[in-house]
Parts: structure tokens; C-alpha cells; sequence
């Protein structure tokens, strides 16, 4: 009977096949377990297919599938209902009010609904109809049409059985059955017009700009794109497309990355930073102290170098272990390489300048390593897929302005200030542009805080007072302007463009920063934060207390006190105009320490400082 239906399915019904050959789309749910090389051997275009926004129940997976677009559980009022005991109608009222409660367009059941305006006729035999608004099979007019859309649920045998005698001509989107027990991405293959013979390749779509990772939020625009149905603007994804020749090797290899990016973030940096740590502590008291200056140099290096052999191990792909010595011993050996060729400031310029410009080469040439490195946004979470995430623009930040003001105390200490004041502002904004543009980074936030730390730091080093403020709103505001000019004249379809440039309306505004306020009030209350937040708050406090002492390690270099009090303001701004404020804070406030760090081991106690600018 399973093979009777899914024959149905792929073919039609019988009242279309008198107009001739139907077109239709079929979504088989096929059992948990396939596998991508399997989809590929029966002939699909492959990948993988994000279920939800972290760990989600099986039914969200269908509402989401069928309403193009998502949210994090967390910002509806209320869980998901249980489909079990209710009736469909019910069980869909019921997710529609909750859907409601969302800062978000979430319209379920949206492509039924689509499908339906379109003349499509809409089928279903499975468990998805329901989570998918079908209630039951309803036949529209466009059954006289031949235009169908079915859902049904299959084995991979059966569904290679229906396919046997010919090629379909419309679409066969095939995916491996949600359990709601893990986040793990789901075996999606696709066969038609587009994705067989010779157009076959990975799956993809501009919202992961991944070749083999796709979401959920795709299908819908996939299917209404096939059959010609403007796409509401409540559909946040993208249609799906073939790229590159079908490797269903690189799809997996690509799964297994994305699966240890989080676990494997605690033990690689966690270990590595208490493991210089301790190296540092008993290098003073067997020295007693004596190298204290020199280990607190070679310990801020190593923090600073921390990302660049993360995006190398990102090309390396090794085991956890071998992950973790590379971090472990790679990055004080490039920090003590860096000092054994230079000193003071230009070392910590250098290093700061070599790992920017690493992660800026990859982001130009649209490389998947910053994704898949272990301080990149993750995939596998489903949340960004491309460019930069949240970690990255809270370490880049500082890295960006603070190594701007280390490349001017080091290289050019007599530098004018108008001069120190044009190279905060000209690299910083570069910086921006290439961290924040749709084609590259793709990171909204580094438009605003990236631009704001560089002009924070320019007008310090300038000593600009009457228009200071005014230069540092405008400043990022132009700039976000541009760049979001540059998205709609390059068709780069990233974040600002989606999210922004095409709301409908200042509703759609306000959900985006409403959502973006929640998210950031609830990263205060991530437990593993939590620990971190207090010793925040104490170096803050200290940093307010001593700022004499502060201010004497930096005695004659009016360029690094510049380029630290734009690394302040950039930290702040970005906590607070992010979704993730509170990792934004551990983060910039970690490498904001490290730059502290090298300037007392640089400045000494402010006697010696004194000292010093008197004998110059």
C-alpha cells in the first residue's frame, strides 16, 4: 500500500493525468537512518538540512517546513502542543496563537496556503499533514491543471521503485524523518528539473551559502519557486539549488565538523588557556619574578594568535587531541617567533595584524573555514552559516582598533595626530567593509561596532571634543548606510538585506529588534556565562579605581591609549547592540585584559613610566 501511495504521489492523481503529464512535487519523509551517500546512489542532489534552531520537537520541524521561517523555541510564550489526542484543526489553531506570540512572521501552514491561491491542488498521506496545514485530502482546481503538491512518508526502496520507470518531471524532495531527539542535520535529497543528469551537484541556497547544508525554511520557497508562486514576504528562506558536481564524502565530512564544533570549543580553549596559565605562574616563582614580563608578553601573543590556529585547525580537520596540541603549542610558538623578531608594540601589531588579516582572506575569498572553525558562528546550530559570528566580532574588535594603536606606538610612535587619527578611521572602517558586507563577513554588528571603536579612537588620539559625539553616530550610521547599498547593488542577499532592507514595514522592524533584545537579555542567564560575568564586573571596577596606573603604563603613547579606550566603547556598544550581549562582553573583556596585560609589561609601575618620559 506504501508503495501504491507513494506512486500516487510521484505521479498524481488520475484527474490530472487527462491534461497530459502532471507536474508535480513530492515530499517523501523517508525513514530515520538514510543516509546522504544513499540519497546520492538513488540519484538525488544531496546535503543536509538543518531541523531547527538547536534541539526541536519533530512537529516544529513541519511547522517550519511548511511555514518557510523560524525562531528560537525560547521566544515563543508557550511549547508546542502535542499532536497526540488533538484534532488537526484544533492542534493547528492552537499553533497558530502561539506562533503569534513570537517577534517574528511566523505564519503556519504559509505554503499550503501559497500552494492553494496558486491553483495547486495539495495531497497528503503522512504524519507531517497535519504541521503542515493539510487537514485530510483536499483536491483544488488546480488538479484540473496537473499541478499538484503531495506529502507522504516512505522507505528509500520504495521510493526507488516508484522512480524506476522514468525520471520525474517535477520535484522529488526527499528527506530522512525528524526524531526530535537530537540536533543533528537531516539527509535531504533532491530529483527534477534542475537537480539530475547533468545539473546535479550538492545542495545549497543563498541562506547558507554552504554546499550540502540547506534549512528547513528552504523548501517552501524550493517548492513555490518550481511551480511560479510569488513567495510571501513571511518566508525567510531561500529556494534551494544544485551546485558543483554531487560528493556526498564532502557532505559527511562536513557533518562530522559541525558536530564537534561546540563540545570541542570548552576542552581545545578552555585547556590551552589554563595550560599557559600555569606555564606563566611557575615561570615567575622559579624566576622569581624575574620573567614575569616577558611570560605575560608571551601569554598575551598566545591569546592573540588563539583564532589563527583555530581557522587553521578548521583546514586540518583533526581529532579533538591533536586539535588541542595544535592550539596548545602552535600559538605560544608563533608568539615567541613573533618576540624573537620584534619588541614592545610592533610584536603585539604583528600578531593582532597577522590574525585579522587571516579570517579577512578567508571571508574575501568565501572560504567555509572562519564557519567551521571552533570561534566561528557554528552551523550546526542553525543559526549562521557564513561569515562571522559573535565571537569572532567581539575578539575582532579589539584586535581590529587595539593592533591599529599598537602598529602606531611601535612603527610610527611621532606619528601627528591627524595621521594616527586617519589610520584608526581608514582601517577600521576597511575593516568593517569587508567584515560587514553581505559578500563577505555578512555581520550586521561589526557595521556599527567596528566603525564606532575606530572613530571613538581617532577623536581620543585627535583630541577632538565639540564634535565628538556627533562623529561617532554618524560615522557608523553612514556606514551601515553604505554597506547596506552596496547589499542591493551587488544582489548579496545576506542578513542586512533579509532582515532589514526587506521588512515589510516597521512592524517587521520591531520584531527584528525585539527578538534581538530578548536573545540578548537571555545570554545573561547562559549558565557557562554566569561564572565569567562577576570577574567582568571586578575588572571593570578596578580598571575605574586604578586608571591612574592605568593611564601611566601608557605614558607617551597617546596612540595605544586611543586605540584601548576605542576597544572599550566598541565593547560596550557591541553587548549592547547584539543578540548575544553578555558573550560579546566575556569575549571583548577577555582580549581587552590581554592588551592591558602587554601594556603594563610594556609601561611597568607608573614610577618607571614616570621615569622614563622625564629622561626623554
Amino acid at each position: 500500500m506504501a508503495t501504491i501511495a507513494l506512486g500516487f504521489a510521484l505521479a498524481g492523481p488520475p484527474v490530472a493525468a487527462a491534461a497530459g503529464r502532471p507536474d508535480v512535487v513530492s515530499l517523501i519523509w523517508l525513514r530515520p537512518g538514510t543516509t546522504v551517500g544513499q540519497l546520492a546512489a538513488a540519484g538525488f542532489s544531496p546535503g543536509l538540512m538543518s531541523a531547527g534552531l538547536g534541539t526541536v520537537p519533530a512537529q516544529q520541524t513541519y511547522l517550519d517546513v511548511g511555514q518557510g521561517n523560524r525562531v528560537f523555541d525560547s521566544l515563543y510564550d508557550s511549547p508546542l502542543p502535542p499532536i497526540r489526542g488533538a484534532s488537526c484543526s484544533a492542534w493547528q489553531a492552537a499553533a497558530t496563537k502561539r506562533a503569534e506570540s513570537a517577534p517574528a512572521e511566523i505564519v503556519p501552514g504559509l505554503l499550503v496556503q501559497a500552494l492553494r491561491r496558486g491553483a495547486v491542488a495539495v495531497f497528503a498521506d503522512d504524519r507531517s499533514a497535519c504541521a503542515l496545514g493539510i487537514f485530510g485530502d483536499h483536491m483544488g482546481e488546480g488538479a484540473l491543471d496537473g499541478r499538484i503538491f503531495r506529502t507522504a512518508h516512505a522507505s528509500l526502496a520504495q521510493m526507488r521503485k516508484a522512480l524506476r520507470p522514468r525520471a520525474p518531471d517535477g520535484l522529488v524532495i526527499a528527506i530522512a524523518r525528524p526524531t526530535g531527539e537530537d540536533d543533528e542535520p537531516l539527509p535531504i535529497g533532491i530529483a527534477g528539473p534542475g537537480f539530475s543528469g547533468a545539473a546535479a551537484g550538492d545542495l545549497t541556497s543563498d541562506t547558507t551559502r554552504t554546499d550540502g547544508y540547506v534549512l528547513s525554511t528552504d523548501i517552501a520557497p524550493t517548492i513555490l519557486d518550481h511551480f511560479g508562486i510569488p513567495i510571501p514576504g513571511e518566508v525567510s528562506g531561500q529556494a534551494i539549488t544544485a551546485e558543483g558536481a554531487p560528493d556526498p564524502a564532502a557532505i559527511e565530512s562536513l557533518r562530522a565538523r559541525m558536530a564537534v564544533v561546540s563540545p570541542r570549543r570548552g576542552p581545545v580553549i578552555g585547556f590551552s588557556l589554563l595550560a599557559w596559565v600555569i606555564a606563566l605562574l611557575l615561570a615567575i616563582v622559579l624566576s622569581r619574578a624575574a620573567a614575569a614580563r616577558t611570560g605575560v608578553r608571551l601569554l598575551a601573543l598566545a591569546v592573540v594568535y588563539l583564532p589563527l590556529l583555530l581557522l587553521l585547525g578548521a583546514a586540518l580537520e583533526p581529532a579533538q587531541t591533536p586539535e588541542m596540541l595544535l592550539v596548545m603549542l602552535g600559538a605560544p610558538l608563533l608568539a615567541a617567533l613573533t618576540l624573537a623578531a620584534l619588541c614592545d608594540y610592533r610584536a603585539l601589531a604583528v600578531a593582532a595584524g597577522l590574525t585579522v588579516l587571516a579570517y579577512a582572506i578567508d571571508m574575501i575569498a568565501g572560504s567555509p573555514l572562519t564557519a567551521l572553525s571552533l570561534l566561528g558562528p557554528n552551523p550546526g546550530l542553525g543559526v549562521r552559516f557564513y561569515g562571522i559570528g559573535n565571537e569572532l566580532e567581539a575578539l575582532l574588535a579589539v584586535l581590529i582598533v587595539g593592533g591599529i594603536g599598537a602598529a602606531l606606538a611601535g612603527f610610527v610612535p611621532r606619528a601627528s595626530a591627524r595621521a594616527a587619527a586617519a589610520s584608526f578611521l581608514g582601517f577600521g572602517l576597511l575593516a568593517a567593509l569587508i567584515f560587514a558586507a553581505g559578500r563577505f563577513g555578512a555581520d550586521v554588528g561589526a557595521a556599527i561596532v567596528f566603525p564606532v571603536g575606530a572613530t571613538v579612537a581617532a577623536v581620543a588620539v585627535a583630541g577632538g571634543r565639540r564634535r565628538a559625539v556627533l562623529l561617532v553616530i554618524a560615522i557608523p550610521l553612514a556606514m551601515v548606510a553604505l554597506l547596506a547599498l552596496i547589499d542591493l547593488v551587488s544582489g548579496a542577499n545576506a542578513h542586512l538585506t533579509r532582515s532589514v532592507l526587506d521588512a515589510s514595514g516597521l512592524h517587521s522592524l520591531g520584531d527584528v529588534a525585539q527578538r534581538r533584545l530578548q536573545l540578548s537579555v537571555a545570554s545573561f542567564g547562559r549558565p557557562v556565562l554566569l561564572v565569567f560575568l562577576p570577574l567582568v564586573a571586578l575588572l571593570g571596577v578596578l580598571a575605574v579605581w586604578r586608571r591612574d596606573l592605568l593611564a601611566a603604563w601608557l605614558d607617551g603613547r597617546p596612540a595605544m591609549r586611543a586605540a584601548l579606550l576605542g576597544a572599550v566603547v566598541a565593547t560596550v556598544v557591541g553587548t549592547l547592540a547584539n543578540d548575544s550581549g553578555a558573550l560579546l562582553l566575556v569575549i571583548g573583556s577577555a582580549y581587552l585584559l590581554v592588551f592591558g596585560a602587554y601594556a603594563w609589561a610594556e609601561g611597568g609601575t607608573g614610577r618607571e613610566a614616570a621615569k622614563r618620559a622625564k629622561s626623554r
